[in-house]
């Protein structure tokens, strides 16, 4: 058995394609044009290298976008003063705060001072909350991607089983939430499987969909799967390969090799969701400036 790989690039693209269409109607129709402030604190390199990316993305979207670089230093004060500036700028729609901080500076404290109608993260308690009670709300950009590659590869996880491997706010938490809604592209059985398990593959077996977000390089592998499970590899990790020609390789939470020969269908890494991230960003901005789902 060969799994099927989903492209997370194709999917991406086709997503992109339809946000770029409806913002050129949004101008025509209302004159808006969606805006989304970039802020960047410090110089982590792949943060960097992030908001480089989806600048770009926005330059192809046909949005209005600004990014403000702050040094390391930057003190809590200014940075919520920044934000504040950006919640009452009519230009600007969406508010990205890219994490993580340096640590003087609370994300808590953050992530609350951006008006949640411009919350593109997903991140505000206010909007988490209408995740969880199942009311239309801007939602996490990476489990809102895991969503739409489920859906439209064809793999529907209405009535399926979903273990969903890791419990953090980014990804565990609200991916869980969304797939568990009574709504259409959701309607799951959701297990929550993490690190205090003792044995952790006494759940992925049961998996009909796997979506592996516990930050572990490989540390799933073919023989912790049931036969025909649909993987969703949502990890990132960087592992040393003398032979790679930066030293280095990047590859998933699971083991794409063996877990190929075992599933129905699989996301590489990278290629898989990693892309659907900025596209599921760019839609979330998009949505902001209509302004329908909060009836503004």
């Amino acid at each position: 058995m060969s799994a099927e790989i989903i492209d997370g690039k194709k999917i991406a693209d086709d997503i992109k394609r339809e946000v770029k269409i409806e913002t050129e109607r949004l101008k025509a129709s209302r004159g808006i044009m969606p805006g989304l402030a970039f802020i960047l604190v410090g110089e982590n390199p792949a943060s960097q290298s992030y908001v480089r990316m989806k600048g770009k993305a926005c330059e192809e979207m046909g949005f209005y976008s600004i990014t403000e670089r702050l040094s390391a230093e930057t003190s809590e004060a200014y940075l919520l003063q920044l934000i504040d500036q950006f919640n009452r700028d009519i230009r600007i729609h969406g508010i990205l705060v890219q994490l993580p901080l340096p640590k003087h500076i609370s994300e808590e404290k953050v992530i609350t001072a951006i008006d949640y109608k411009k919350d593109v993260d997903g991140f505000h308690p206010i909007n988490v909350g209408r995740l969880v009670i199942g009311q239309e709300c801007l939602k996490p950009c990476t489990p809102a991607g895991v969503q739409e590659l489920l859906v439209r590869s064809g793999n529907d996880p209405s009535g399926k089983h979903v273990v969903v491997v890791g419990r953090s706010n980014i990804v565990g938490k609200p991916v869980a939430n969304i797939l568990l809604q009574k709504q259409k592209g959701a309607n799951a059985i959701v297990t929550i499987a993490h690190t205090g398990a003792n044995d952790i593959s006494q759940f992925t077996k049961q998996a009909d969909i796997l979506v592996a977000g516990i930050g572990k390089p490989e540390c799933i592998t073919g023989e912790m799967l049931k036969p025909g499970v649909v993987v969703i590899d949502v990890g990132i990790n960087r592992v040393e390969d003398p032979s790679a020609k930066n030293g280095y390789r990047i590859v998933g939470d699971v083991h794409f090799a063996s877990a190929s020969k075992i599933a129905k269908a699989i996301t590489p890494v990278p290629g898989g969701v990693g892309p659907m991230t900025i596209a599921m960003l760019m839609k979330n901005t998009l949505m902001a400036a209509e302004g329908k789902i909060y009836n503004i």
